[in-house]
């Protein structure tokens, strides 16, 4: 419990610096099985101008540089703030292990950062989101998974 506290103190403090420095009020730490941190993220939206670049995500992408892979299943996720719907997929896709997190959802709402429409959005048909998606049928359509299918030597994920 003591080490679990530890490093969560480790990903609010990235937070709290990030807040010092002009960034969103996010931080998060990745730690392998041995408890080594493999990788930190802060929030860089703003700075990076780009949408995706949140703490999580960048944790995410500098362990998986760190370890040379894609798949973080042995590791364990630390992060300030309950993660957000893009962050929950990127987590689940690299597969880690256990995620830990302080402030919950409505604590970041109340602090501006309300993320419950996406998920709102998410529970919507698709004809009836603020953002249209529409289904384009057109030949071809199947071709990547095909070609990808039909390969003897792939990497799985």
């Amino acid at each position: 419990m003591e080490n679990n506290e530890n490093y969560m103190q480790k990903a609010i403090e990235l937070a709290v610096s990030n807040v010092n420095n002009n960034g969103g009020p996010f931080g998060a730490i990745i730690v392998d099985q041995t408890g080594t941190v493999i990788g930190t993220g802060q929030n860089r939206v703003t700075e990076n101008h780009d949408p995706t670049a949140h703490a999580e995500v960048q944790a995410i992408r500098q362990a998986c540089q760190k370890l040379d892979t894609f798949q973080l299943d042995n590791c364990v996720l630390y992060t300030s703030c309950e993660p957000c719907p893009m962050c929950l997929g990127a987590i689940y896709w690299a597969r880690i292990k256990k995620v830990y997190y302080a402030a919950d959802q409505q604590l970041a709402a109340a602090g501006g950062f309300d993320d419950a429409f996406i998920y709102e959005e998410i529970a919507k048909p698709y004809e009836k989101r603020k953002i249209p998606f529409q289904l384009l049928d057109i030949d071809g359509k199947n071709k990547p998974f095909e070609t990808w299918k039909s390969l003897e030597v792939k990497m799985e994920y």
